[in-house]
This record gives C-alpha cells, structure tokens and sequence, in this order.
C-alpha cells in the first residue's frame, strides 16, 4: 500500500473556530449526554480512520474496550501529521485535536471520499474526554502526545523508530459529561460489523478485555455478504443477490438485493459509510429505476397485459443495501439522516436501470420468478385494499362501535388511558373487575392470534380477533396507520407467565412489529409483570408477598428463612380481582417493560428467526437462550 506522505502535511490542515463550545453543549455535537452520544465517541474515531480505508492508505482497524472503560482505535492508515502548522505555529497533530473543524477534508483534495464531513470528529471527543493519549508512527517515526479535558498536558514527543505507519487513539469519557461512562459490546459490535459490509476486504477487530470477547469483522464479498446476513434462514430468491456496481460523475454507486418470502420491503441504504435512515436521493433513484425496469421487462416479454405494476408490489418482498460514496455529499439535518444531492438520483437510475436490465435478461429463469412473485404482491395487495375498505364501511354503518368485548375507561384523553390485552375470559374477567374503570381499558383476545410473519394482509385483516384489536386502538395499520388517532397511550399486553402466554406475547409483537411499528417508536406498547409466586407465612403476620422469578423466590427464602406456604400462579385467572390490581396493574405498585427498537435489523431478524417458515433456526435459538430470558424485551 503507496503511503503517499506527500499528499497530507501539515499544511493541509485548514482551521476554522476553536472548542469552546462542545464542553458546555455537548448534545450539539454528539446527540446526547447518554448511551448513544458516549458511543458516539468512540464511531468518531472510527470513521477517521475509515476516511483513511476510503482514501486508499488504510486496511485494518482495531477497537479495544479496556477495563475501565478507556478505549483504544487503532489504523495503518498514514498517520495524522505531526510537522508544525503554518498559521498556529504548532503540530498538526495538537491542531487536529484541539481545534472544531480542523482537518484535512475541507479543501476537496485529500479525501475525495469522506464520511466525517463536519470535521469535528476527533477535536469533540478530546474536548468530551477525561484524557486522552495519541501515537502517531509516520516517516520512519514514532510521536505520542497526551490532552485532558481537550487541552495538551504534554507536548507533542519523539518516541523513537518506527516500521510502520498508523494512528493510535486511547481516550476515557469524562464522567462530568456523561450519564453512562460504561461501553456496551453489542452497540459497537453492530458499528463495526457494518462498516465491514460497507468497505469490502478491511479487517474490523473488536476486543473487549472486560469479557475477554473478540471479534473479527471481515466481508470480502462486501454488501453482497451483507444482504445474505440481513435474509439468514428465509426463503430468498434468486440464491445470490443480484449485485450492481459502476461509477458516473466521480460517484461511485452499488446496490444489492434479494428477495425473501414476506410482505415488507428492507432497504438499507448508506452515504460514504454513514446510515441515511431517512433514505434520499440514492434511494430515490434506486426505486424509481428498480419499478420502471420490473415494469418494462414484464411487458416486454408479455408477462403484464394492461397497466403497471406499482413500487410497492415491486418492493414487497425486497431486501437491498445501497451504498455510494460521493465527493461532495450534502445531507439533510445535523444528523445526516438524509441525502440531499440531486445528482445522486440520476446516478442511481442510470447505474441501476442498466445492469437490472442485464440481469434480467441474462437471468430468465430467476426474472420470470421475480415478475411472478410481484404479479402475486399485486393481487395480494387489492386484496388488502378491498378488506381494508370493507372494514371502515363496516364501521361507518355501525357508527365506529367499539368491538363487543371491548371493556372501555371513562377517560377521552389518550394521555391518559390504557389498554391491556389479556389472554382469554377468564384473566379478561379478573382484569375488568380489577381495573380502574376511569383511566384502563381491557380487550380480551380468544385464543392466539395469527401469526403476523406467516400470514397475508388480507388473510390478516379477516381475522375476527386482528380487527377487534385494531378497532380498539383506532389507528389503523400500514398504509392507513395514523399515530395521532390511537386512542390508548399505553397498550399494555398482559399474559400468564408461561409457555402459552410467552407465545402469545411474542405473536403480538411481532403483529405490533410488522404492521404498527410507528407505536413502538413512540413508545406505546408495554409488557405486565405478572407476579409468578405468591408467599405468605406459615406462622404470626399474614403478610403477603409476591414475587416475580424462581430467583426472587430464592433469594426471599434464604434471607428470611421462615416456613411458608407458597402459592405459583399458572395464570391471571388464578388471581382475584383485588391481587391483579395490586400486583400487574396498579400504577403505584405494578413493574412494566416498555418495549423499544434500539437497533431494528437486530428485532428484523430475532422476528424472523422466531415467527417464521424455518423450524431449524428457531429450534437453535430457543435451546442457545431458554435459560437466558425471562422475558423478552426486543
């Protein structure tokens, strides 16, 4: 690898207002003081070094979480410059860790392709950390400078002789800053696997000395490999994703995909290594090319008579990862959750319109499949439409009656209500006797619902219990889903503490999931925590206490060490109104699980894995995790 030293000096490095800032307002920089914003730190480095990979100096990149939560990111990239800046009088290297939007990605030259575009990557974790060390080997030299608090402590030393070349950065988060200073392997573990599938043939290493864990990211086969990790044991067609890749316009562009047996579309797509979650112009470009050539092939070889497909019958089904990477990205907000370039669309449409039609062409086996599969989604689709509509004429007829078993509250404001869904008659007896009739509501369901993986929309919508349940909370689902008509800001499911009710609770996650997930991000749906034991002394004060686990109960028996008679519920229906009050639904007493999606291709696949068609891979998961779960909280 050329480390072309020539092309990176001190020079380069423009600068453009100091930190005086970030200490006082560190949301502004980093999103938050809490578990997202401390990670946030450590992604910072990272993606300097990842600019590196981009630039074509860099292959590898080392993370190491220490005991006591400093942590080290380590290239062999070329080295920050350590030669003395031109305009401050100082290192490069106390320049780019000192001062906001001091870098070398301003200027259009060095980094044509670059993710860390705001350039306060590095300089916001220094001034966000309680100290920090960089080495920098470049030039046949070793340096090592250290800071506290975003401000030199040492000054920039020679260290000696050096092979190599590279950037090393250990920091510690400053706990006068941070709510949480303690790093979590699984939220960096997710970064790092990405950024592999991002950037095809780097190596990613992950060590965590607190668990002694490690893990080796390293995807030759790049977004390819990715879309094959995102459809793990689904039914996927064609076997390997299609692949497209080519460069207009000094943009390079690449997309992936497949499709697997299920009604929703995944798509992923990615802007110089960083997440666009609120899609562009990239994706843009990518669906209004993907719909037209489906659409075009499928008249050409007589496989459509009249009209067109829609976008969405093309893209139910679909998994794709878009990835570009542009000189000049524009993205929209301080986040950078959306791209915003204009010319990136019509790179998309021509880069994807020409090799999708290759494919198809040279595929027609696995073409004619994939028009088959949309012609189904069609019919799928108006099937839906037409339950859908049925549906709210129903309703209008019956002037929007509330479904029969329905137990409604007093209360209009949906701040204030709730809902709870209860298995069966005889828990929904209880919990309606219970409840405080002004402010909870609760919908009995018979049985166990549909399984929302498996079943088509419109076998879904004529199902007696799903419509019951999206009548009761009014907001609709997909298309016609309205989160400001819910009439409940608590949709609290409540199940016995069993097989049975572990099942039905994951069934309504996974319909909650799939066809109202804009309630989970809100932060509507909860989980009871019915008590399982119920303990009360065999001798003197008939005291009562319940109790959650088979570890609460012994650890209760060892402390105390009396005789008791113990009671374990199989269900609520064991429970009298008065116990279920106090112990699942009271606010003042009661425990729940708000359910939340902090990282959703993580919930894609455990829904997938659990709820769908393969039995292997869910017989896998339930034997690795039974002992592990008590309940799951995605």
């Amino acid at each position: 690898m050329d480390k072309s030293y020539s092309e990176y000096r001190a020079e380069d490095i423009q600068i453009l207002e100091g930190l005086e800032a970030v200490r006082k307002r560190p949301g502004m920089y980093i999103g938050s003081t809490g578990t997202r914003g401390l990670h946030h730190l450590i992604f910072e480095v990272v993606d300097n070094s990842i600019d590196e990979a981009l630039a074509g100096f860099c292959d590898y990149i080392e993370v190491t979480i220490h005991r006591g939560n400093a942590v080290t990111i380590a290239d062999n990239g070329r080295g920050i410059p350590v030669d003395i800046h031109p305009q401050v009088g100082r290192p490069a290297l106390e320049v780019v860790l000192t001062r906001l939007h001091a870098g070398g990605k301003f200027g259009g030259t060095l980094y044509k392709i670059s993710g860390g575009l705001h350039g306060v990557g590095v300089s916001v974790v220094n001034a966000l950390a309680e100290w920090m060390e960089v080495e920098v080997k470049r030039e046949g030299y070793r340096y090592r400078q250290a800071f506290r608090r975003g401000e030199p402590v040492s000054e920039l030393e020679l260290l000696g002789e050096a092979d190599d070349t590279g950037t090393r950065v250990t920091f510690k988060p400053d706990p006068k800053i941070f709510e949480e200073v303690e790093f979590q392997y699984d939220i960096v573990h997710k970064r790092l696997r990405e950024l592999a599938f991002l950037n095809a043939g780097i190596t990613l290493v992950l060590r965590d000395e607190r668990s002694g864990k490690e893990k080796v990211f390293q995807h030759a086969g790049g977004i390819r490999d990715y879309v094959r990790h995102l459809n793990l044991h689904k039914e996927v067609l064609p076997e390997d994703p299609i692949y497209i890749q080519d460069s207009k316009q000094g943009i390079f562009a690449e997309v992936a995909l497949q499709y697997v047996n299920a009604d929703r579309e995944l798509i992923l797509s990615y802007a110089n290594t960083i997440h666009t979650v609120d899609g562009g112009t990239h994706e843009s470009g990518f669906k209004a090319a993907l719909t037209r050539t489906i659409n075009d092939y499928a008249r050409k070889h007589n496989l459509i008579k009249n009209g067109a497909f829609t976008g969405e019958d093309i893209r139910e089904g679909l998994t794709a990862v878009i990835n570009v990477k542009v000189p000049e990205p524009q993205f929209e907000g301080q986040t950078k959750t959306k791209l915003g370039n204009s010319e990136v669309r019509g790179v998309l449409d021509w880069v994807v319109s020409q090799m999708l039609t290759s494919y198809l062409e040279e595929h027609p086996a696995e073409a004619r499949r994939i028009v088959q599969r949309v012609i189904l989604a069609s019919r799928a689709r108006e099937a839906a439409r037409r339950a859908r509509e049925l549906t709210k004429r129903k309703n209008f007829l019956e002037h929007s009656t509330l479904p029969g078993k329905l137990a409604d509250c007093a209360s209009r404001d949906p701040r204030r209500t709730e809902l709870y869904l209860v298995e069966g008659d005889s828990a929904g007896g209880s919990a309606k006797q219970g409840r405080d009739r002004e402010f909870q509501a609760v919908l009995p369901l018979r049985g166990k619902i549909l399984n929302a993986e498996k079943a088509r929309r419109d076998k879904l919508l004529g199902n007696e219990e799903i419509r019951a349940l999206i009548t009761a909370i009014g907001t609709g689902i997909m298309e016609d889903f309205e989160l400001s008509k819910a009439r409940y800001h608590r949709i609290i499911i409540m199940t016995d503490a069993d097989v049975d009710g572990a099942h039905i609770r994951t069934l309504l996650l996974t319909f909650f999931y799939r066809y109202m997930k804009p309630l989970i991000d809100a932060g509507y749906v909860y989980i009871a925590q019915p008590p399982l034991y119920k303990v009360t002394p065999k001798k003197g004060k008939k005291e009562v206490t319940y109790l959650y686990s088979d570890e609460q109960l012994e650890s209760f028996l060892r402390e105390m060490g009396r005789d008791f008679h113990i009671q374990r519920y199989k269900g609520l229906g064991e429970m009298n109104p008065e116990q279920l009050w106090e112990t699942t639904m009271n606010p003042a007493s009661r425990t729940m699980l708000r359910v939340t999606l902090e990282d959703a291709l993580a919930a894609e696949q455990l829904f997938s894995t659990l709820m769908g068609e393969q039995v292997e891979p869910r017989r896998e998961f339930i034997q690795c995790h039974a002992r592990e779960v008590r309940n799951l909280d995605i």
